[in-house]
């Protein structure tokens, strides 16, 4: 029972950024990115990894930005974006790299 309580709140974080789907294309402009207060990291080799829009049903939703650690020394992060390509917008996730 306790290890089920456990991996409740990672279960759910799964399951959330796989309903974030990804659109095979869009031909309407994200708005700009919207900027606010990062706070101070958590902890030594966290990152700001940037917040994004992202395209749900018809339309843009700002997902916020977070504070995250690579999961090896030497990785940086590499911001989602969208990249307009024959007229049309297609979104590439953010990654460490």
């Amino acid at each position: 029972m306790k290890r089920a309580l456990l991996l409740a709140p990672l279960l759910a974080t799964l399951s959330l950024g796989a309903c974030a789907v990804r659109a095979a294309y869009v031909t309407v402009p994200p708005p700009p990115p919207q900027y606010g207060v990062m706070g101070y990291a958590p902890g030594p080799g966290y990152v700001w990894c940037d917040g994004y829009w992202n395209w749900v049903g018809s339309r843009y939703v700002w997902v916020r930005g977070y504070w995250g650690r690579p999961p090896r020394p030497g990785l940086r992060w590499v911001p989602a974006r969208w990249e307009h390509r024959n007229g049309r917008y297609e979104f590439e996730r953010g990654r460490w790299r």
